[in-house]
């Protein structure tokens, strides 16, 4: 029995150190998909390019457009697919919010950073 245990504390720790080794993606240790959803008050400007764009989702795509990789990857993820956002649209996300430090010239997907 005491083996068995072990075996399966064995397989545990293994999972939880490929995750960590894993875990290194675009958005840290959370997903693209999981932060996605953060980005809710986005919902209408990544779908309008005329859309206006909140206060909120400026300061959530600032913060976020801090690592380009994970801005890209929430926008190019699963969740940011089936929710509607439009790439070419939520590309321009940042220079619509007017933010001086965003990712100018970072290629995501098949789009470029404005």
């Amino acid at each position: 029995m005491k083996s068995i245990w072990f075996l399966v504390l064995l397989v545990v720790v293994g999972i939880a150190a490929i995750d960590e080794v894993y875990g290194a993606r675009e958005c840290g240790k959370s997903s693209p998909d999981k932060e996605a959803f953060k980005l809710g008050p986005c919902a209408s400007a990544a779908q309008d390019a005329d859309a206006l764009v909140s206060d909120r989702c400026c300061s959530l795509v600032k913060k976020i457009g801090q690592n380009p990789k994970c801005l890209c990857a929430i926008m190019l993820s699963n969740t940011a697919k089936s929710s509607g956002v439009i790439l070419e649209v939520a590309v321009t996300i940042p220079k619509r919010c007017n933010i001086a430090d965003r990712p100018v010239g970072y290629k995501c997907g098949a789009y470029i950073l404005p």
